[in-house]
């Protein structure tokens, strides 16, 4: 096709490019293409502003609303949004099983192959230049999960899919297993018409959230959920403990149990397979690792963008779950030794869940110079639970 100018008017052009990208997108790595107008997202802001004001956002968002709701403040004059998805992989081929005294914990599917950040970044990299090489003077801004846009809104005003009551957007195509990005661009691309919500009555993902963090459909409470509470660095209340199990970063409960996601499973974006290794790693191990081994094991995936320290300690607790025995003797070197008071507490809960002579010993010797107020409580709560035979 002859190369377009931005300034063009001519409709006829626009829907050509448009249908030159969709049947580009192949071969770009891209797996849907949506587009939406640049209209602001008006009735977005007031959701938003109840989200913030009911304490449910989780801190990682754009701070700033109007920036979420206005595409012209990310580009001047803008005409239209490219929404784009990549589907991934939600089965992993012959895992490894945990096994008694080498229990093993899990990545969400959001962290396993290649850090999906990047992954997005280097398709709507390729889109970018497709589209130079069309038009003259064309303008984008793409971004990625930390834009500020929020991704789901574009997508489902785009017609890449609806949102569900699981907060993900649910595709006809691939379920809920894609990762979402955008382009504001100031091309007056033709629209998509959104896709009809098909989650009906179903309330299968609100009821097994394992910590009541989807309040509603929809509607999440970011401070209880697990995907949210795996990511944090400071101390995990005593409520949410048991409830991690062995995930070591993120959650895919909501999206495992819904209907739309059965027998869907995406294996053709080879940066996004996972080692099975890697991402159901053996617990105690972990523990060892360094910054540098860690960023040498874990460095290429999203699951280390906050670093080893909520990692590691969501391994203490996973094994205390599991009341892993062999782990005692590690515990007790950390409970005493480590200089993360987190980590620390973590160690005394799960101590007090292992149980036994040993572990008692650990918890008190560690009563005796533990000066740390949080961490002095959690080792008193545990020998007292000990003591009381409640455990």
């Amino acid at each position: 096709m002859k190369k377009l100018e931005a300034a063009s008017q001519d409709q006829k052009d626009w829907q050509k490019l448009k249908e030159a990208m969709l049947q580009a997108a192949p071969s770009l790595g891209i797996d849907k293409i949506g587009i939406t107008t640049a209209d602001p997202f008006l009735d977005l802001k007031d959701v938003l502003l109840r989200h913030r004001e009911k304490g449910y956002e989780s801190g990682f968002e754009e701070k700033d609303l109007d920036k979420r709701v206005h595409p012209e403040q990310s580009l001047e004059a803008p005409r239209s949004i490219i929404s784009i998805a990549i589907a991934y992989p939600s089965r992993l081929n012959n895992p490894p099983k945990s096994e008694p005294g080498a229990y093993r914990g899990i990545l969400s599917r959001s962290a396993w192959g290649r850090d999906y950040h990047e992954v997005l970044k280097e398709r709507l990299r390729r889109l970018e230049d497709f589209i130079h090489e069309r038009v003259a003077g064309a303008r984008m801004q793409s971004m990625v999960d930390t834009g500020a846009l929020v991704d789901r809104a574009v997508a489902e005003r785009a017609g890449i899919g609806w949102s569900g009551k699981n907060c993900s957007i649910i595709t006809p195509e691939f379920g809920s297993w894609v990762y979402l990005g955008e382009m504001i661009t100031n091309l007056p691309l033709p629209a998509d018409t959104p896709v009809q919500d098909q989650c009906g009555d179903c309330t299968i993902c609100i009821d097994a959230c394992p910590t009541s963090a989807l309040v509603g459909p929809g509607q999440l409470n970011s401070s209880r959920c697990i995907s949210f509470l795996t990511q944090t660095k400071g101390f995990i209340e005593d409520e949410f403990k048991l409830k991690l199990g062995n995930r070591l970063y993120g959650c895919d409960t909501c999206q495992v149990v819904c209907p739309k996601n059965k027998g869907k499973n995406w294996t053709h974006q080879p940066e996004l397979q996972p080692d099975a290794e890697l991402v159901k790693p053996l617990l105690k191990p972990l523990l060892k690792l360094s910054n540098k081994q860690f960023q040498e094991r874990f460095g290429t995936s999203a699951a280390s963008w906050r670093g080893k320290k909520p990692i590691q300690r969501n391994a203490v607790l996973a094994l205390g779950t599991f009341r892993d025995e062999s782990a005692v003797e590690l515990l007790g070197e950390l409970l005493l030794d480590d200089p993360r008071p987190e980590l620390r507490g973590s160690a005394a809960w799960s101590l007090g869940r292992i149980g036994g002579d040993e572990a008692v010993k650990w918890l008190e010797r560690a009563e005796t110079r533990e000066e740390h107020e949080q961490v002095l409580n959690d080792i008193r709560k545990a020998l007292s639970s000990l003591r009381q035979g409640a455990i």
